[in-house]
């Protein structure tokens, strides 16, 4: 009778720790995909701002016909990548065009002293901020569910139902700090 109730309290006891786990990942993968679509919901809007801050841009200064150029097939590019990998080298291509686009800027005082210019800027920089926030926490909870679904005992949970790691939302590092070349 004891050891009936023994074994049945040990079976019990792994059942509860089953769900425990199981919860635990379910969670960190709900948060991971929340996350992931705050991301996507800021790339979308940097995606709507580019073609008025290039227009805005392209009727001051007309002749600097591939920093458009760029700035128009790397935005094309970014929004039709896929997978987190795809998708961060894309954006990090963006992101430089977009640097040589501000740089081209620069050289034009009354694009710069421009309301349109000026607000779109503004805008742009408000939603780099947000973007940057927002991999910064999916990062995060990507770093949680990885060492979690890594880690032992949840490792079995994991494998036993399928979880996956997830990859990082990284921008090339070296092309976000390298200086936009402009050439006139």
């Amino acid at each position: 009778m004891v050891l009936g109730f023994a074994i049945l309290l040990l079976i019990a006891g792994g059942l509860v720790f089953l769900a425990v786990m199981y919860n635990s990942l379910v969670g960190l993968r709900v948060r991971a995909d929340s996350a992931w679509s705050d991301i996507d919901v800021q790339l979308k809007r940097r995606h709507d701002l580019i073609p008025n801050l290039v227009e805005t841009v392209k009727g001051y200064a007309g002749h600097e016909k591939s920093t458009f150029e760029n700035v128009t097939k790397y935005r094309s590019m970014a929004m039709q990548a896929t997978g987190t990998a795809e998708r961060a080298q894309a954006e990090g291509q963006l992101t430089m065009a977009l640097k040589s686009l501000f740089a081209v800027a620069e050289n034009y005082p009354q694009l710069r002293a421009s309301e349109n210019f000026s607000s779109l800027q503004k805008s742009l920089a408000e939603i780099e901020d947000n973007l940057q926030n927002a991999r910064r926490y999916y990062n995060a909870v990507v770093r949680d569910l990885n060492t979690t679904i890594q880690s032992f005992p949840s490792n079995l949970v994991a494998g036993m139902f399928g979880f996956q790691p997830r990859a990082f939302f990284e921008l090339d590092a070296a092309a976000e700090r390298e200086a936009p070349a402009v050439k006139f």
